[in-house]
């Protein structure tokens, strides 16, 4: 199968990069603190056990997202804390139909769907290990599937025209 001809979607660029730890203030020292990153936002979540900043580097379309992760409870799951580079989040142009076509081509998803995600966006999640149904996995990475709102589309769209 000639998989660049017949995928429905394009992935556009990184949408964020999810940082875990014990706790997030230390993670802010640096990220914050010392490299300068701007704090936008914060995101709590009992059934994602986790309590987060959010922040940015860059502008606009191209802004991209890094969260600084601690668990609201270290003996929960998911243990946000337990892998340092938690998940790189990518922004997709068409979520739905990225999810229906890489479902029919093996790829395993996390539990909970297509849902909002902290920043507002629709989101879904691939799993970090595959299985006997779904073989094609991350393959330890946990990787973060983003609705791109249509700025952000069109803002990739006029970058890719000009190569």
């Amino acid at each position: 199968m000639n998989t660049t001809t017949t995928r429905p979607f394009k992935v556009l660029g990184i949408q964020q990069i999810a940082i875990g730890g014990p706790d997030k203030q230390r993670l802010a020292t640096l990220w914050v603190d010392m490299l300068g990153l701007e704090r936008t936002g914060t995101f709590k979540s009992e059934r994602e056990n986790v309590d987060e900043d959010i922040c940015a580097i860059g502008e606009g379309p191209f802004k991209v997202e890094v969260d600084l992760m601690q668990p609201m409870d270290p003996e929960k799951k998911p243990a946000v804390h337990a892998t340092p580079l938690n998940h790189v989040g990518l922004w997709i142009d068409d979520l739905p139909k990225a999810v229906e076509w890489l479902a029919a081509q093996g790829v395993r998803f996390a539990p909970g769907g297509i849902r909002k995600g902290a920043a507002g966006f629709d989101i879904c999640f691939l799993h970090p290990k595959g299985n006997e149904e779904f073989p094609i996995s991350g393959e330890g990475v946990l990787i973060e599937m983003v609705q791109a709102p249509p700025e952000v589309v069109e803002a990739f769209g006029r970058l890719a025209a000009t190569r």
